[in-house]
């Protein structure tokens, strides 16, 4: 799709649909800012954009406005924004069932589960299909903890596992964390790439090692394949799980389909969400075989994880992923845009793999980003370190729309000042 013809040229009847069925829609975006701001428990500070249409990597405000979207909402728009493959898996499951819990069988969710494990590593063949990143690895601490016996455990200073209890206690960072003490306890943290300090910190009473392979909200930077061969050794010789918490990284962001690949490391667990199924709520947890035949009926639940419409969006998700052959694009499209990038005057490096890329530049960040929106790019901001730019492109993106942003970033640096 280019950045010139209006997307809503090609979604208008959808408009008139969607109107029919609910009534009005707001129509403008102070109306819809208005009512969200009067009316909602306030989440993040929203960006002053209020979007309607999407088509591959553009998004389309109420009023008219084009943008390219580098940052996915928050990673989730994988395979492009409404992928026709995709819609139209929504739209026929849609037809023909809603929703019915696992209490029953689903053809639909049989084939998202099929093209799931077809997907992972070997050994890890076996999924627990939820509807979130954070229930993902709430599933993933409660299992470690029943299989080993075992309380404790390790993850990283960096780390954000997510906003629900659990999983805040296995996130490092503390402005996310501590406001919601007290929280489960028996959790520590180490820093990310120290291989001495994570050694210290097992023992033979520790469950699991949990990390993001690659941090994102503490700073996106990859440590050395050294530092994730020795963790597995580590965690072997003490009986310690190795989960690997990839909601962001997974599904082909980085250049594999999963983290792992790149430096020759199996975790025994997997959590994945974010894009899994192109914007539906859903997340999974990829569990060791081994494990997964020693989960009895009824310790594990969920009303809508796998449900008819996530699983439909999961299995279109999926194929399009292997079809398209995403991972690769991401890769060669996101070492295109780090090469050019690293040219540019006010930016001192880049960081990550494929299309996670943090971009550190010599001044803060947000200023950079709010400019970025004013110009008609999205882009993230990153709360572990104010002079990075993430980027958290849809896989699908073209290389002539990673290259065509970067004079606008150019110039925004030219026009703002270096921090003292």
């Amino acid at each position: 799709m280019s950045g010139d013809a209006p997307l809503s040229e090609a979604h208008g009847p959808l408009d008139d649909a969607l109107e029919a069925a609910l009534g009005s829609l707001p129509r403008d975006t102070a109306t819809i800012q208005a009512i969200e701001d009067a009316s909602q428990v306030p989440t993040y500070a929203k960006y002053p954009v209020a979007l309607v249409h999407g088509e591959g990597a553009w998004v389309e405000d109420a009023d008219g406005k084009r943008y390219l979207d580098l940052y996915g909402g928050h990673a989730v728009a994988l395979t492009g924004h409404c992928h026709p493959r995709v819609v139209a898996a929504l739209r026929a499951q849609a037809g023909r069932l809603l929703f019915y819990s696992n209490m029953v069988y689903s053809d639909v969710r049989a084939l998202a589960v099929e093209r799931l494990t077809g997907l992972a590593p070997e050994g890890l063949r076996s999924v627990f299909l939820c509807s979130s990143g954070a229930e993902a690895n709430e599933a993933a601490l409660k299992l470690v903890r029943k299989h080993t016996g075992r309380m404790r455990v390790v993850s990283m200073q960096e780390s954000f596992h997510g906003r629900t209890l659990g999983a805040l206690g296995a996130t490092g960072i503390p402005s996310y964390r501590d406001p919601a003490y007290p929280i489960p306890t028996q959790h520590e943290y180490v820093p990310y790439g120290d291989t001495d300090a994570l050694a210290s910190a097992l023992s033979d009473d520790v469950a699991a090692v949990m990390l993001e392979p690659i941090p994102s909200m503490g700073g996106i930077r990859v440590a050395p394949e050294a530092y994730f061969r020795e963790m597995r050794r580590l965690c072997d010789e003490h009986g310690v799980l190795l989960i690997f918490d990839e909601v962001q990284t997974g599904f082909g962001r980085t250049g594999r389909m999963f983290f792992g690949e790149h430096v020759g490391v199996t975790p025994d667990l997997i959590t994945a969400a974010k894009g899994v199924a192109s914007g539906v709520p859903a997340g999974v947890v990829f569990v060791r075989e081994d494990l997964a035949k020693q989960v009895q009926v009824g310790e594990q639940g969920t009303t809508f994880g796998g449900g008819p419409l996530a699983s439909a969006a999961i299995a279109a998700t999926s194929a399009v992923i292997v079809d398209e052959d995403l991972p690769a694009n991401a890769e060669r499209v996101g070492g295109a845009m780090r090469t050019a990038l690293e040219a540019l005057a006010g930016v001192e490096s880049t960081a990550g793999l494929g299309l996670l890329v943090g971009i550190n530049l010599d001044r803060p960040a947000k200023p950079v980003v709010r400019g970025l929106v004013a110009a008609g790019v999205l882009a993230g901001g990153c709360g572990g370190n104010p002079n990075q730019i993430r980027i958290l492109a849809p896989l699908t993106l073209t290389e002539d729309e990673a290259l065509g942003w970067i004079p606008k970033l150019a110039a925004l640096l030219q026009a703002t000042e270096v921090s003292s």
